[in-house]
């Protein structure tokens, strides 16, 4: 099962289609951290991780990882162990909050971009996560709530995104 990202309005799994964002300055194959620009390619997906104080556990067949308040993903090019990981937040690492006081990431599935061995500076935290109004993202793809849950009753652990 593949998710595409046909342009920077669709998304689309099998014959359903979905109005999304990505990145403010569109797609590229040359991604930078901060560049506000989605990367292009083929790439697998992580867990979906969630708000339990907000939502209930929704029906997937991904694994379910609660938000925790102490929950980071590491931005941060002076520590290239942990760039581009789910850390336990600290004070001393930059990193992407994941418990926040916005709707933005009560539900959210990293992509599995610069990932296995991350370069620090080619861009992390690309995540597939929820917008409302559909403003340009920071680099991720954003889909509406309703859109969101039924894109995850689709997916399975093996899919693929492909962001063209």
């Amino acid at each position: 099962m593949t998710i595409f990202v046909k342009n920077k309005h669709t998304l689309q799994i099998d014959e359903f289609k979905f109005k999304c964002c990505i990145g403010k300055r569109g797609s590229t194959r040359n991604k930078k951290e901060g560049d506000k620009k989605t990367p292009k390619g083929t790439f697998k997906i992580e867990n979906l991780y969630f708000r339990k104080d907000r939502k209930e556990k929704p029906l997937t067949l991904l694994k379910c990882i609660e938000i925790k308040r102490n929950m980071g993903w590491c931005d941060d090019i002076r520590f290239p162990e942990k760039y581009n990981k789910l850390i336990k937040a600290r004070k001393k690492i930059k990193h992407e909050k994941l418990k926040r006081k916005d709707f933005k990431y009560d539900l959210l599935i990293p992509i599995k971009y610069n990932f296995l061995r991350p370069s620090p500076g080619k861009g992390s935290c690309i995540f597939i996560h929820l917008t409302k109004n559909y403003k340009p993202t920071a680099g991720c793809v954003a889909l509406k709530e309703k859109d969101f849950l039924i894109m995850l009753k689709l997916i399975k652990k093996n899919s693929k995104i492909k962001i063209y």
